[in-house]
C-alpha cells in the first residue's frame, strides 16, 4: 500500500495535477486548429485535399518507408496489409493471444483463422523461439507454401504486434518466416517512433499498419497509415483503400471488392500538426520513463523498460507486479485516488470468437496477463 500511495504522489506530482488523470491523453499544442481551419475554408474535408497526401508523405519521411497510405484507423490498415499479403478465406495467420482484439479482428476481416503463438518476457511481443517450435511440429512446405499438418490450412502470414511500442525480436522473427515461405505482416499500430537496430517499426517486414486513434502517440481522432517498402503493394493499398475505383474524369469503374477507407482530409489535417510535435512528444515521454525506472526501481516494482537494440516509444508504460493479487490491489487502489491504471488485454483464446483457435502453450503470455499494468504515460 504504500508503495501504491507514493507512486499516486508521485504521478500528480509529475502530472501537476490533483484532478483525474487519464491513462494517455492527446496533447495539442502546434497547428492543430490552424490546419483544421485550413481544411475546413478549402471546402476539401472529406478523402481528398492537401493534408491527406502531407501526411502520407510526413509518415515515409519519419519511418524512411517508400510508400504510406492514410486509411480511416489501424483495424482497416492491418485488414488491408493482411490481404495485400496474400491472406485469403479459410486460410491461418499467425499471431499472439496477448494483443488489443484489433490484431485478431483484422485476421478474421479477411475470413482468416488466427493461431496464437506464445510472446517472449522481455518484449511482450510474438517469440521466435516459440513460432519456430510450432512449425518443427505443424509446419508443412508445400510448392504453394507453408501448410499447418493438424489442420490442412495455409498459413498465410505472420502478424506480431510491437506491445506498448516495445519491438519485437524482428530479425529472428524474419529469419523463422523466410525459412518457412511465410509473410511478415508488421501491426506497428502502437509504435510510431519505435526503432529496432536503427530500422523504424513497420519497415521491416512485408507491410504493416500503424494507427492513430486518440490515445496514440500522436493522434487523428481516427486514422491509421498502411507502410511499405513495395512500391507496388503501397500502389494497390491506394487503390483497394479508395473503393478500387479506376481512374477516369467522370466515370464510375471498380473491378474488384475494394473498401472506403481512406483517411478524410481533416483528420489528416489533424495528424499533420501531430507529427510535427513527434520528436517533442517522444522526448517528453522519454524523460517520465526514465524518471518511473528510478522511482520503481526504489520501490521494488520492476518497470518494464527497452530491450538491447531497440529504442522504443514508450506509449503506453508499465510495470510488473509479483502476482495477480498483487496487480488487483494495485488497480484498485490507484483508480479508486483518481489515478487511471489498466490491465493488461485478456488473451484473445478467452474471448468467446477466438476460442476454437489453434495455440500453443502460452506460459509467457498467460503470465505476464497476470501482472501487467500500465500507468499515466501521457505528455505532459
Amino acid at each position: 500500500m504504500e508503495n501504491i500511495q507514493n507512486m499516486v504522489s508521485f504521478v500528480r506530482e509529475h502530472f501537476n495535477s490533483d484532478k483525474f488523470i487519464p491513462l494517455h491523453e492527446p496533447r495539442f499544442r502546434g497547428n492543430e486548429k490552424k490546419y483544421l481551419e485550413q481544411t475546413i475554408d478549402s471546402t476539401f474535408v472529406s478523402s481528398v485535399g492537401a493534408f491527406v497526401d502531407q501526411f502520407e508523405n510526413m509518415m515515409q519521411d519519419i519511418t524512411g518507408a517508400s510508400k504510406s497510405i492514410a486509411v480511416v484507423n489501424g483495424s482497416a490498415s492491418l485488414q488491408v496489409a493482411l490481404r495485400l499479403a496474400g491472406v485469403k478465406k479459410d486460410e491461418e495467420v499467425i499471431t499472439q493471444a496477448l494483443t488489443f482484439i484489433a490484431t485478431a479482428n483484422a485476421i478474421t476481416y479477411n475470413n482468416a483463422i488466427p493461431v496464437f503463438i506464445d510472446v517472449d518476457l522481455d518484449t511482450m511481443g510474438l517469440s521466435p523461439k516459440a513460432l519456430e517450435d510450432f512449425l518443427e511440429e505443424f509446419g508443412e512446405l508445400r510448392e504453394d507454401g507453408c501448410y499447418n499438418k493438424s489442420t490442412d490450412r495455409r498459413i498465410a502470414a505472420c502478424m506480431p504486434m510491437h506491445t506498448f511500442g516495445f519491438p519485437v525480436h524482428l530479425d529472428e522473427l524474419m529469419m523463422v518466416c523466410n525459412k518457412w515461405q511465410i509473410p511478415l505482416v508488421e501491426d506497428a499500430a502502437e509504435s510510431l517512433g519505435s526503432f529496432y537496430k536503427g530500422k523504424h517499426t513497420g519497415t521491416i517486414g512485408l507491410i504493416s499498419g500503424f494507427s492513430f486513434n486518440g490515445n496514440k502517440v500522436v493522434t487523428s481522432g481516427g486514422g491509421g497509415a498502411i507502410v511499405t517498402n513495395n512500391i507496388e503493394l503501397g500502389t494497390q493499398a491506394k487503390y483497394l483503400t479508395t473503393t478500387a475505383k479506376r481512374p477516369h474524369p467522370y466515370e464510375f469503374f471498380h473491378d474488384e471488392l475494394g473498401y472506403n477507407f481512406r483517411m478524410p482530409n481533416l483528420n489528416a489535417a489533424l495528424a499533420c500538426a501531430q507529427l510535427e510535435s513527434l520528436n517533442d512528444f517522444l522526448e517528453d515521454k522519454r524523460i517520465l520513463a526514465n524518471k518511473y525506472a528510478e522511482f520503481f526501481n526504489k520501490s521494488g516494482i520492476k518497470f518494464r523498460q527497452e530491450t538491447a537494440n531497440t529504442k522504443a516509444n514508450y506509449w503506453l508504460m508499465c510495470v510488473e507486479l509479483n502476482n495477480k493479487s498483487e496487480r488487483e490491489e494495485f488497480l484498485k487502489n490507484t483508480n479508486d485516488q483518481g489515478v487511471m491504471t489498466r490491465p493488461i488485454w485478456n488473451l484473445m483464446y478467452r474471448l468467446p470468437m477466438y476460442a476454437h483457435c489453434q495455440r500453443d502453450a502460452q506460459r509467457n503470455a498467460e503470465f505476464l496477463e497476470e501482472r501487467i499494468v500500465n500507468i499515466p504515460s501521457s505528455a505532459r
